[in-house]
């Protein structure tokens, strides 16, 4: 079998979200409903927070969510919230 490229996308769905983040063909929320990480307000982050919990690259996502910005959803196992604080937290050590 031969090993995949994680230099393109794992994905074949024309425009999708994650085609370009190459971690995500190896993260245990492959193949779940994206719905789940981007609930409506109101409803439950556990589910996604559950899944991420078992994740290998959950560092990685939650790195890349930080990085780019990632204003919505549940990335790294971490809620909108829950990254605006570690945003403000690394902003202050790095003051």
């Amino acid at each position: 079998m031969p090993t995949p490229d994680l230099h393109t996308s794992p994905f074949s769905e024309p425009g999708d979200l994650f085609a370009s983040v190459a971690f995500m063909a190896v993260g245990a929320c492959r193949g779940a409903d994206p719905d789940m990480f981007f609930p409506d307000r109101g409803e439950s982050l556990e589910p996604a927070k559950r899944i991420c919990g078992e994740c290998v690259v959950r560092d990685e996502c939650l790195e890349h969510a930080l990085l780019n910005g990632e204003r919505f959803g549940v990335w790294g196992g971490t809620s909108e919230r829950e990254r605006r604080r570690l945003r403000r937290t690394r902003r202050t050590a790095a003051a």
